[in-house]
């Protein structure tokens, strides 16, 4: 008798502005070998969702508003109580500076705001991959 082994999905998480485009992007994912555990608005709402979880999302994308004051504590509380997490940022600043800053924050990728499903996925296996 063959056993048949399911797939592992890939698991995310998003905190990130409404946005019709990751609408569509979000949906085009769950097609492929990815589940999306949950979507909030802000940092502080994915810390609620996050403490709520069974089991936790491998990546989560996080768009950064830097017009936010309290980003970077916000980040700093992620990071500590979510250590295992893979963060990918997302953000509308295409500014080298800034893209080395996040890396060196913790951050595992950059992706600017624009970016299509082919994108997402090629961070995705990027981050996956090592």
């Amino acid at each position: 008798m063959k056993t048949v082994t399911a797939q592992q999905k890939t698991t995310l998480a998003f905190i990130n502005d409404k946005s019709p485009i990751l609408d569509l992007i979000c949906n085009e994912l769950l097609v492929s070998e990815i589940e999306i555990l949950f979507r909030s608005e802000n940092i502080e709402d994915g810390l609620i969702k996050l403490s709520a979880l069974k089991k936790l999302p491998e990546i989560c994308f996080i768009d950064l508003d830097f017009y936010d004051k309290s980003i970077l504590s916000q980040l700093q509380k992620l990071k500590a109580q979510y250590p295992t997490i893979k963060l990918i940022a997302h953000s509308d600043i295409d500014n080298e500076k800034v893209g080395k800053a996040i890396l060196k924050i913790g951050f595992e990728n950059y992706l600017l705001v624009g970016s299509d499903r082919c994108d997402f996925k090629k961070a995705i296996e990027k981050v996956c991959n090592g």
